[in-house]
């Protein structure tokens, strides 16, 4: 039975997270349907990671087995073909060995989240950035973002309800650029790490939000950190700023 990976793109305004829910649209939900119209199932892909609800991905990495051989091209294709018109676009398929699995064979997983600075409506960008109408220090912010590089306890940034066996990661980078774009200043926060705890990047991006508006000085993230306990943490910004940006491999599948 060969297996292949999936390199996807979707906007995750309509639905309820990646994975299937009973009753409510999803991710996972939809890409499985498009599977079940080209070759009988049930069929149940794993992806890289879980996103929430709203939340976006321009590199998600699902992976499935199937009964019949196809050539990747083709298999994009039709099921491109059978997505329609779910904002759901698989940019890339390659067939795999029986031992990738795109959650657990994953390296690194990169997200960025996009911040708009402006006083106007975002209008086009609407449900595709967390818009702020006051200016906020860059550089207040990656001082701030410094203190959150490397191995912690990251309790105070997770969610409460988070089931990762352990609050402990390692957090490769933090990254924050500014650009003129949409009438007002976007500001682009990248973060690479292994894997991530619930909530984790939405809460970090908020608190480095209080820092750049002034509410907060960098020392002050470090405090957080060190307090480990959800109560320090800043407020957790809402899910349409963020995108699952990408996933490395020991190999990329799609090279």
């Amino acid at each position: 039975m060969p297996r292949y990976a999936l390199k996807l793109e979707y906007d995750g305004g309509p639905f309820a997270g990646w994975q299937r829910q009973v009753a409510r649209a999803s991710v996972q939900g939809a890409v499985e349907a498009a599977l079940g119209r080209l070759q009988p199932g049930p069929h149940t892909i794993a992806a890289a990671g879980r996103t929430d609800a709203g939340v976006h991905a321009t590199g998600q990495v699902a992976h499935v087995d199937l009964a019949r051989r196809w050539e990747p091209f083709r298999l994009a294709e039709a099921l491109n073909a059978q997505l329609r018109p779910d904002p759901v676009a698989v940019l890339a398929v390659a067939e795999v060995t029986p031992d990738f699995h795109a959650r657990f064979s994953a390296l690194e997983r990169r997200y960025v989240f996009r911040l708009l600075e402006r006083r106007a409506p975002a209008v086009l960008e609407r449900g595709r950035v967390w818009q702020v109408k006051a200016a906020l220090d860059v550089g207040a912010m990656r001082a701030g973002a410094a203190h959150l590089i490397g191995t912690h306890d990251f309790t105070t940034f997770r969610a409460a309800l988070c089931q990762a066996k352990s609050p402990v990661k390692t957090l490769d980078a933090i990254e924050i650029e500014e650009s003129a774009g949409a009438g007002g200043r976007e500001i682009r926060f990248h973060l690479r790490a292994r894997s991530f705890l619930h909530n984790q990047v939405r809460s970090i991006v908020g608190t480095l939000e209080r820092v750049g508006a002034g509410a907060w000085v960098p020392g002050d993230v470090a405090r957080a950190l060190a307090a480990r306990d959800r109560a320090a943490c800043g407020p957790v910004c809402p899910p349409q700023g963020l995108y699952l940006a990408g996933v490395r491999y020991a190999q990329d599948p799609f090279a």
